[in-house]
């Protein structure tokens, strides 16, 4: 059975559709949240009283060949709360909808995410330009650095060698986790009292990938099973 396609389809979940126009090469929608009450983020008070309206300009995923763009008519309350020391606050959308001071939707900030995964700055960008996202390179590798998590899982086998930051005149220590393939940090110089100290703040590590040099055998005063670069694999 067909259902009728309603204008709030068009727009993220949560939302109503005042009106909308054409602005150029945008469509321009206005939508207003469809709940009447407000949650402070504070206290969690439920509140009725709306102090105030204000409209917040925020871009979603492009229809039929044009740019996007919601102006979210968003509204202040008031805390009625005693002991909440934050008498006005503004309203806040369902969770994966819209972030509070947010620029884009969650699900285009969820596009923008996987094409800087997948192509990186510059070539995402391009990409996105002919897909009517309206992104630029830095904001691509922004999202990407925001969304990225540490993992948590303690280090337990690393790789240490030096790095310059000027060939012949300054050199530093890189740290790598080798289960993971990832940079862990780099430390500031290769003083065997820098690499000792971080060891030290890492009691979990029980193998340490190096090189022959006697520098680094040095600067390892644990107890940890150390292996040369030549057996370790992918190194």
């Amino acid at each position: 059975m067909q259902q009728a396609l309603q204008r709030s389809n068009l727009v993220p979940s949560g939302f109503v559709v005042e009106s909308a126009y054409f602005e150029g090469n945008k469509a321009v929608i206005a939508v207003r949240a469809l709940g009447s009450v407000g949650l402070c983020p504070s206290c969690g008070t439920v509140s009725r009283r709306v102090h105030s309206r204000y409209r917040r300009r925020v871009t979603d995923l492009p229809l039929s060949g044009r740019i996007v763009q919601l102006l979210v008519i968003a509204r202040r309350f008031r805390c009625d709360a005693v002991t909440c020391g934050r008498q006005i606050f503004t309203e806040r959308f369902a969770e994966g909808v819209l972030a509070p001071s947010a620029r884009r939707t969650a699900r285009m900030e969820s596009i923008v995410h996987h094409l800087g995964l997948a192509l990186g700055g510059r070539p995402a960008a391009g990409f996105a330009k002919r897909l009517m996202l309206p992104v630029s390179k830095d904001t691509l590798l922004r999202v990407v650095r925001r969304r990225s998590r540490p993992p948590t899982d303690p280090l337990r086998v690393i790789g240490i060698d030096d790095w310059a930051w000027r060939r012949n005149h300054r050199y530093a220590s890189i740290i790598c986790n080798l289960e993971r393939r990832r940079v862990v940090t780099l430390l500031p110089d290769r003083e065997p009292a820098t690499a000792q100290a971080w060891l030290a703040a890492h009691p979990a590590i029980s193998i340490v990938a190096r090189d022959r040099g006697g520098g680094y055998g040095k600067r390892q005063q644990r107890p940890c099973r150390t292996r040369y670069r030549s057996r370790i694999v992918g190194i």
